[in-house]
């Protein structure tokens, strides 16, 4: 018994003093539903979570989004104007954090979007929309950390347009072909351009697939595009070869296509 009594007293000065740092810490000013962050477009902010709660809110509306957690969370409210797509991006947080998006009053909010990182929601006017950031803990850990937030607009959807030549070539030897053509595309990451080949051998056709991948070209400019063309089947020859082409191009969250058929004349040329 003195022993133990002991040990009590040589830890009171530590006890006092993890007490003393408990009780300077306190729940961020949003921590609760009542006290969410008005905010706008263009609005960010990085905020210590690590003393924030989590309630009855917060389970009412993850009930019909099904996040692992909502440690951690913190509230923000946005009202706008004019139709809008809203992109809150918390996926440079310190933790792993997640984003549910409600629409209603307190106790009563139906998810309208939730989800890891990263989402986007369409926003109408004159209605609040209540954003609750989360430690959603499948990093395996709680409670949050650095929370980084952003409201921003959803930037412009990609766009592409593709040709293809009229005339290509084939190399004799190998029976491969090269057919080529020229692209634009806007606000997208990359183009992927593919397609399919085929040329008649007679009673024979020759069939083919090809494949152009290309990064950060999306700037407006007109650039040239080649794909070599392998047959599946046989060889490629002199002649008309029909071509059928599609682009992609992707942006964070959108994506845009071109389709293009085109009939290519090849020629003995080695490409």
């Amino acid at each position: 018994m003195i022993r133990r009594f002991a040990i009590a007293l040589m830890a009171t000065p530590l006890l006092v003093t993890l007490q003393a740092e408990t009780a300077a810490a306190a729940p961020p000013s949003n921590d609760t539903f009542t006290g969410a962050t008005p905010v706008t477009l263009g609005f960010s902010e990085e905020l210590d979570t690590s003393e924030a709660t989590t309630d009855t809110d917060d389970a009412q509306l993850n009930a019909s989004c099904g996040a692992p957690a909502t440690d951690a969370s913190v509230w923000y409210s946005f009202t706008t104007a004019v139709d809008t797509e809203v992109v809150v991006d918390v996926s440079t947080s310190s933790y792993s954090a997640g984003v549910l998006v409600g629409i209603g009053t307190q106790g009563n909010l139906e998810t309208v979007e939730c989800g890891p990182g990263t989402i986007v929601f369409f926003a109408a006017p004159g209605i609040t929309y209540y954003v609750l950031a989360i430690d959603d803990q499948l990093d395996g850990a709680g409670n949050g950390g650095t929370l980084r937030i952003s409201f921003n607009e959803t930037p412009p959807p990609p766009t592409v347009d593709i040709t293809v030549d009229p005339v290509g070539a084939f190399d004799a030897r190998t029976g491969f072909a090269t057919i080529t053509g020229t692209y634009v595309c806007t606000n997208g990451d990359f183009i992927d351009v593919f397609g399919d080949a085929q040329q008649a051998a007679g009673r024979f056709t020759v069939v083919a697939s090809f494949e152009f991948f290309a990064v950060d070209t999306c700037d407006g400019t007109t650039r040239s595009w080649s794909a070599v063309v392998i047959p599946e089947n046989g060889r490629f020859a002199g002649g008309k070869a029909m071509t059928v082409t599609v682009a992609f191009s992707c942006g964070p969250f959108q994506c845009a296509d071109d389709f293009e058929t085109q009939t290519v004349q090849l020629r003995g040329d080695r490409p």
